[in-house]
This record gives C-alpha cells, structure tokens and sequence, in this order.
C-alpha cells in the first residue's frame, strides 16, 4: 500500500519556531509511518507559491496527498484552490482563511487550518509587561511582517497593556538578524547615552535575541551596564531555545506556542484513513513561560 506523502511548506530556516515545526513534522510522520517533505520558504512569498505549484503539478507516486502550509504573507487562496481542485488536502497554519469555507464544500479532500490562539498569545504579552512595569514606562515592541499573525498578537497586546506603559513599535521578519537590525538603528553606537527605554518585547524569541546581540555590541561606557540589564521577552517557547533561554536569563520570559504540524499531521492522516473530518480550524493555546505571577517588576 502506498504510504501517505505529505508537503510541509515553511516560511525560514532562520527561526527557532519554524526550525520546531520542520522537526516535529519529521517526529510525527516517523510515529505515522508517512512520508514528509518539509520545504522552506526563505521568507519569499513568491518562492513559496512556486514551490507548492510545483509539487501539486507533480503526477503519479511523487504527487502529494496534502499540504501543511504556514504561507509567509497571505493565507494563499489561489494555491490553495489548485490544490483542491486537484484533490490534494490543504491545511493551513497560523492564518485567518475565510476562503476554507468554499473551498470544504467544493472539495473531497481534507481542508482545514491550524492556529494557536494569537490574540490570547498576545494578551499574556500585555500582562507580562504590566508585571515588569508596574510603575509604567517605555516598552520597545518588535512585532513581525504584516500579517494576520502579527496584527492578531498586537491586538491582544492592546487589549491587556496599562496606559502608564508607552508602547513604540518596530517592524522585524522573524528572524534573528531582523531583531538585530530593528534595535541597532536606536543606539546610540557613537555618543554614549543612557537607555531611553525600559523594556524590549518581541512577537518572536528569535528577534529578541537579535535585539540582545545588537545591545550586546555597544561600545564600552558609562552606560552600556544599563543598556546591557534592559529586560527582553519573546514568544515561542521552543524548549530547547526559547525556554533554555529564560533559564539562562537571556530573556526574561517568553510564551510557549505549540508547534502546530504534528497536530496538523494528526488530523490530516486521521481523516485520509476513514476517521472524523479535518475541523475547519483548530486553535491551540499558549503559555505564559513563566507564570505571570512569577516575574519580578523591573528595578
């Protein structure tokens, strides 16, 4: 009997996230007994979209039963439908895809989309910050790309953050080197000055630590010992990143989002073999790491 293949499509190899999803991707097609392909993106919408078109085009035992896409920018509705239409499961992560809808009802194949709950992910980013900053203060938010993702974890960010905390936004990719470069252009690399914010809060751990690296970098002054106790957060949670991280205090807590492929893997081989339906979205939740409760005010 041919055994199910599967193309896992992702956005970076430069993420410790998307690094976790590629690896529990790999661990669970093992427990499966299916075969996995995992594609990165390198961060290029238009390389994706080829990559996956390519694979769908594909005839015969190399054609894919399914795709597990998390898309760098848009959820992919145009992919998404020539994969259904050619009768190739699509499921979806870590977007909003109104387009599922059509797409189950015309299709036999398994549709569906997986998301961890970002709005929540960012309401424990809120808290985190009030716990740090009780007295208030200025907070650096280091968000990602433009994206469903991105706008979600602002939003809950929003609604959980007090008003005596001072939020100013920058812009990064998911990467390290984003984080880096997003804080690099606000020191003050030539003429010491003393820091002008209290805390650093990443929508991604990898960022955070581009954010340290770059802080890391300041030439020796009277100051750099006060840039250099600047608390950073992130999110993710990888255990073996994110967590080792705040064990070795070079992050001061992050939120532990669960890899979404095995779960995705799961749904995706349970449907293909006679069991329940893929549902049409599947939310996963995160964790403050750690407790809220457990953070100390800054100072």
């Amino acid at each position: 009997m041919k055994k199910l293949k599967v193309i896992v499509s992702l956005i970076t190899q430069d993420n410790d996230y998307q690094r976790e999803q590629a690896a529990v991707a790999e661990d669970t097609a093992r427990r499966l007994g299916i075969d996995v392909q995992v594609m990165f993106a390198n961060s290029d919408a238009i390389e994706q979209t080829k990559q996956i078109l390519a694979t769908i085009r594909l005839t015969g035992d190399d054609r894919p039963d399914a795709i597990v896409c998390e898309p760098v920018g848009t959820g992919m509705p145009q992919v998404a439908k020539a994969a259904a239409d050619g009768g190739i499961g699509w499921l979806v992560l870590n977007r909003e895809a109104d387009y599922l809808v059509p797409l189950r009802q015309s299709s036999t194949a398994p549709i569906g989309s997986f998301d961890c709950d970002n709005v929540e992910v960012g309401r424990i980013q809120g808290r985190q910050f009030a716990a740090m900053l009780p007295k208030g203060g200025k907070l650096l938010y280091i968000e990602g790309p433009s994206t469903d993702l991105t706008k979600q974890r602002r939003a809950g960010v929003a609604e959980t953050l007090p008003s005596n905390i001072e939020l100013k936004a920058v812009r990064g990719k998911w990467t390290e080197e984003s984080g880096y470069q997003a804080l690099f252009s606000r020191l003050p690399m030539q003429t010491p000055e003393p820091p002008n914010i209290d805390l650093i809060g990443c929508q991604n751990d990898a960022m955070a630590m581009g954010a340290r690296r770059a802080i890391e970098g300041l030439p020796q002054s009277k100051h750099r010992d006060a840039w250099l106790k600047i608390p950073l957060t992130g999110v993710d949670g990888v255990p073996t990143s994110g967590q080792a991280w705040v064990k070795e205090r070079k992050l001061a807590a992050t939120v532990i989002t669960p890899a979404l492929t095995g779960f995705a893997l799961d749904a995706l081989v349970k449907a293909l073999g006679g069991g329940p339906k893929v549902p049409e979205r599947t939310l996963t939740k995160p964790v403050s790491f750690p407790q809220v409760s457990e953070l100390k005010p800054i100072g």
